[in-house]
């Protein structure tokens, strides 16, 4: 099974990430701008939350609130699950079903290094999936 840091190596671009006296309006630009459905909330180096598309369906649109208006600090979830590089994306799968989240940060000795989707894991898998089918052909085979 692939680790975090496996899955981390795929991928490319960096990390984004918005404060939390930004408009939600300007974090949902830069979601749409990178294609990316969650941004991290940090300051100054430091993970403070976690902005999702959802927190602004049921807390902006839902309640009829202004992204323009309101900040991320206001409708950010502060409580983030974080794994570690060492993580397997087995483990980052059940915790993201167990607490229901689709973005886990990853943090190494205190520093974020990268963000982990659900999209990031079900790959992982599936390409794991495929080189076993792919040994099991070949051992069968005899090849």
């Amino acid at each position: 099974m692939k680790s975090v840091s496996d899955v981390l190596k795929g991928k490319s671009g960096g990390i984004c990430s918005t404060t939390p006296n930004a408009t939600v309006f300007k974090a949902v630009g830069l979601m749409a701008d990178n294609e990316i459905g969650a941004l991290l909330v940090m300051e100054e180096g430091n993970l403070l939350g976690i902005l999702t598309e959802r927190d602004y369906a049921r807390k902006i649109i839902l309640q009829g609130r202004s992204s323009r208006e309101t900040l991320v600090r206001e409708i950010m979830a502060a409580k983030v699950m974080v794994v570690s590089p060492t993580n397997t994306v087995e483990e980052c799968m059940a915790i993201m079903t167990d607490k229901r989240v689709r973005h886990l940060p990853v943090v190494d000795e205190g520093k974020v290094v990268g963000i982990i989707s659900i999209g990031d894991a079900v790959k992982a898998i599936i390409s794991d999936q495929h080189f076993t089918i792919s040994n099991l052909v070949n051992y069968i085979m005899g090849g």
